[in-house]
């Protein structure tokens, strides 16, 4: 978690930010933090992180509400070849597993 934030923090694209929820216990952790980017828009980040588990979500919208992209790992849309890995554009399409790091190169 403190790796997250501090990701965000060091990309110096962030306005602020705000913990919305933080759980930890022995080997996971999750968090849901909101990020309002210098421009405007808002990085809504979730993230359960454990020894064999990631699932992530990574919510990219604009100053009135709009997606502009967001990528997850959910397990639905099974027909994509990188399931569980997908992204919504708004349409579903193929994507990579991601991270934080990503996201903050855009």
């Amino acid at each position: 978690m403190l790796r997250t934030l501090d990701l965000l923090k060091s990309r110096k694209i962030i306005e602020k930010s705000e913990l919305l929820d933080f759980k930890q216990g022995k080997g996971f952790y999750y968090l849901r933090i909101k990020a309002i980017l210098k421009e405007g828009s808002e990085l809504h980040i979730r993230e359960y992180v454990s020894e064999n588990k990631y699932l992530y979500s990574y919510h990219w919208q604009d100053n009135e509400g709009q997606l502009i992209i967001r990528w997850d790992n959910s397990p639905h849309h099974r027909h994509l070849r990188t399931f569980p890995h997908h992204k919504h554009t708004p349409d579903i399409e193929e994507s990579q597993e991601i991270g934080i790091e990503e996201c903050s190169k855009l």
